[in-house]
């Protein structure tokens, strides 16, 4: 059995989901050649896609979630970055997401957290859950190992390629019915 790192406050009425070590990048690494006297190789941002990704999707309706996840593999919505925004374009689809107007349309990552959406409302029609009724009630991305690659450059060096793969785990709930409060003359009966 795999551990999360949050249960549920009624797991009855919840159903989850993981991903471990997919292939999707927490950190998008952005290579720019910056040519001067001597050809250099620097690395120029660390961009979370699949954490501003998730980010957006908390405490959404899952109907919403999903179907904002489609529109942003089709590209008809943005996802705001907010904390990793470090050279991330401004755009006016993530205005209207409440951030200062940087977002992208990280479509890999969309991919992966919509599959992993489609399978934790799978698991929750088993458990008999009403489908219509839950939304995103916990999301979590966390780094993975890296997996290593290589580069064979000029001059006979070598140097890495690394992947940065993630784990992604998210908890669906019910959303609870409040109860109405007594009536007044009640309580004042059961008082005296």
């Amino acid at each position: 059995m795999v551990k999360y790192s949050q249960e549920p406050g009624n797991p009855t009425k919840s159903a989850k989901a993981m991903g471990r070590d997919l292939r999707v990048h927490f950190k998008m690494a952005t290579l720019r050649l910056i040519i001067f006297l001597l050809s250099l190789i620097k690395l120029v941002k660390l961009l979370q896609n699949t954490r501003e990704t998730a980010f957006a999707l908390r405490k959404l309706p899952l109907t919403k979630a999903k179907r904002y996840l489609e529109d942003v593999i089709a590209h008809k919505q943005a996802i705001p970055f907010r904390r990793y925004c470090g050279g991330v374009g401004r755009t006016a689809q993530a205005k209207s997401r409440h951030s200062n107007g940087q977002g992208r349309w990280p479509v890999k990552s969309a991919r992966f957290i919509l599959d992993l959406l489609k399978n934790a409302e799978s698991n929750a029609d088993v458990k008999g859950l009403d489908v219509d009724n839950l939304y995103v009630s916990h999301i979590q991305v966390n780094q993975a190992q890296k997996q290593r690659r290589r580069t064979y450059r000029a001059h006979g060096r070598i140097n890495p390629y690394m992947s940065s793969p993630c784990h992604i785990e998210l908890i669906l709930s019910e959303k609870e019915e409040p109860v109405k409060k007594e009536a007044d003359n009640i309580v004042a009966a059961r008082k005296q």
